[in-house]
């Protein structure tokens, strides 16, 4: 099975010492929460999520708790809907969701991985992928 990102890949190479090796998963948890939140999900992530699923939606675990905990850290086409799989194929594999995420959370930061996993973050990004999402939508109905 194909991964669209792995937390594991971002641990070698130019990590940063001293950042303990969770941190390569804080980008791809922000957008996994998100597609939770906006229900662009599928029903295998529901199984391979099981009640994390659920705390995620009442923001009792982040993305990162469930990507650690569930899906061997690993963000796979198969965790998402037919609309999500598209819209991550156009804007998460693209890099444009990295773009945006060093944008609105990268600032003055060390390095993105400095960005730290919290509900705030994600708070501050989800209006940006919303925004993302509608215009993807616009521009898919313009054809």
């Amino acid at each position: 099975m194909a991964n669209i990102d792995r937390a594991d890949w971002h641990y070698g190479g130019n990590y940063p010492p001293g950042l303990p090796p969770e941190n390569g998963g804080t980008h791809i948890s922000i957008y996994l929460a998100w597609i939770i939140h906006r229900d662009l999900g599928s029903q295998a992530l529901r199984e391979y999520a099981g009640e994390m699923h659920q705390r995620v939606l009442e923001r009792h675990a982040t993305g990162r708790d469930l990507l650690l905990a569930e899906m061997d850290e690993k963000f796979f086409p198969e965790l998402l809907s037919r609309e999500g799989k598209a819209f991550t194929h156009d804007y998460y594999e693209t890099d444009e969701y990295l773009t945006d995420y060093d944008r609105v959370l990268g600032g003055e930061l060390e390095t993105l991985y400095h960005v730290e996993d919290t509900w705030e973050n994600y708070d501050r990004m989800a209006p940006v992928l919303d925004e993302r999402l509608a215009a993807w939508r616009s521009a898919r109905r313009a054809f």
